[in-house]
């Protein structure tokens, strides 16, 4: 097995793993500091932020601002809200990133994948052709060409544009 040494992960998982800390997703919507944590778009019930640990460049979050783990369980408005503010995002990523295609996903429980199982989220994936290369195929290493605070100042000069 290869090992990639990732030091920059260890805040995330100790911050993910620490109980006295609650939902990551909560903290960063309570602490208004929207830049710091590349959140680039808030709504009535919903904000979006950028994946700090992506897929693939712009791979961004659309998360509803109350604490639900299950689709279900938001309220029609919330639920209106969330999937309105789905398409903008993707809007969005499609005017500032001019990606080829998209990976769209939700993970429900542990089992399913999602590393916040206790907080709903939207996963938004943009994909060029060709962003699949010998990289990962030959030595299971991701590269990500494009760095956070590009992507989020891209984002949010799309909105700034919108029509």
């Amino acid at each position: 097995m290869d090992i990639l040494w990732a030091p920059w992960r260890d805040a995330y998982v100790t911050q993910c793993s620490s109980k006295n800390k609650g939902c990551v997703f909560c903290q960063i919507l309570r602490e208004k500091k929207d830049a710091r944590n590349f959140i680039f778009l808030r709504t009535e019930h919903t904000f979006a932020v950028l994946n700090i640990y992506p897929f693939n460049g712009g791979h961004v979050l659309v998360i509803p601002n109350r604490h639900v783990d299950e689709l279900e369980k938001l309220s029609e408005a919330e639920r209106m809200d969330f999937m309105n503010t789905f398409l903008r995002v993707k809007a969005l990523v499609h005017k500032a990133l001019k990606p080829h295609a998209f990976n769209f996903g939700m993970n429900s429980g542990h089992l399913s994948g999602a590393g916040i199982p206790e907080h709903l989220h939207l996963h938004i994936v943009p994909r060029w052709s060709g962003d699949v290369n010998f990289m990962p195929a030959i030595f299971g290493t991701k590269v990500i060409p494009v760095a956070l605070k590009k992507v989020y100042q891209a984002l949010k000069d799309a909105d700034k544009k919108r029509d």
